[in-house]
């Protein structure tokens, strides 16, 4: 990966229990806090062993089986989509967390051992007590919106290609090293987006494989390429990144573990924008370009403006969805919604 970018930002000596939200959301940029999570259990154990790490996570699952893909050694552990982007070049199963890691541990040193991940596991639920030794204080506003979403990923060496989340993230590297590559949000058009439906993992990837990039197929990627910041991760490093970057994550060590935080403080009432997003593909892109010119205008004036000037000049009791956006504002707009679609 040398020459990509820049290296993302390093604070180290964080205090664990004072953790600078505020510093970091401020900065809007991914920031690497150096060894935040260190002195976790886990990551002690995974610095005695791959097998130590394993027993200390069996130690609190509730075998309730868990979601797994597998695909090939062929796929260099690049879970995306077949050759002719028809289906997937891996298959997805579900079985108990202690198979799984049994089969991890009794591939660590086959280097033709299929690609194994298991992604985006809800620790409450599946490792019931893990988090009351191995936890962030998550002391900041931001976090008393709705329960902040606790994961874990595991597996051996895989990739996940870069993708955009909507929610802000905290990853914590536990046992093995791990890469992310970073895009701001403003590089979409260079990352040559897939397909909306289906995707790999529930969000649209890059098509482009950031490990060999084909720069004649698609030469755009040079540029996302230069507007890169990479992150290093080792165990006990926790890297914040903020919503709608994208990030290929890839797991360097042949038996890996990283938990991650996902949040984000707007109120749980209001909708996804991936919802907008499809609907403007029905109603707007096929429109004339004066008219979807207009259309812009329209978005930026009631949309990414500042939304108490659209309706500023208007009485209180006239303003309806263009005043304050409350659960029952929130109900009343995605019932008359609902009502258009319908008809």
């Amino acid at each position: 990966m040398s020459g990509w970018g820049t290296k993302a930002h390093r604070i180290g000596g964080v205090d664990p229990a004072a953790i600078p939200f505020a510093e970091l959301f401020e900065r809007q940029e991914p920031v690497v806090l150096e060894g935040l999570a260190a002195n976790w259990p886990v990551v002690r154990a995974g610095r005695e062993g791959a097998e130590q790490a394993a027993e200390y996570l069996c130690g609190f699952s509730n075998e309730a089986p868990v979601t797994v893909f597998t695909g090939p050694s062929e796929i260099n552990g690049r879970f995306h989509y077949n050759a002719d982007v028809s289906g997937f070049n891996f298959t997805s199963g579900r079985a108990p967390l202690s198979e799984i890691l049994d089969g991890l541990l009794a591939s660590v040193a086959d280097g033709e051992a299929p690609a194994v991940y298991v992604g985006s596991t809800d620790i409450d639920h599946f490792l019931p007590g893990f988090r009351e030794a191995n936890d962030l204080a998550l002391d900041h506003p931001d976090f008393a919106h709705k329960p902040v979403l606790a994961s874990i990923w595991i597996g051996n060496r895989t990739t996940a290609a870069a993708h955009y989340d909507i929610s802000h993230n905290l990853a914590c590297c536990l046992v093995g090293e791990r890469r992310f590559t970073l895009f701001p949000p403003d590089q979409i058009a260079n990352l040559y987006p897939g397909p909306l439906e289906p995707t790999p993992g529930g969000q649209v990837v890059t098509m482009v494989d950031l490990r060999e990039p084909d720069l004649e197929r698609f030469p755009r990627f040079a540029e996302a390429m230069e507007a890169a910041i990479v992150a290093e991760l080792q165990p006990g490093d926790v890297l914040y990144y903020p919503a709608m970057w994208w990030h290929q994550v890839d797991a360097l060590a042949p038996f890996n573990m990283m938990a991650n935080y996902w949040w984000n403080p707007v109120p749980a009432f209001i909708d996804t924008p991936q919802t907008t997003l499809l609907h403007a593909l029905l109603s707007l892109r096929a429109r004339p370009e004066g008219e979807k010119a207009a259309w812009r205008e329209i978005f930026d004036y009631y949309i990414f403006g500042d939304g108490a000037e659209a309706g500023a000049h208007l009485p209180e009791n006239a303003r309806g969805p263009l005043g304050p956006v409350d659960e029952m504002a929130a109900r009343r707009l995605r019932a008359q919604v609902m009502k258009r679609l319908n008809r």
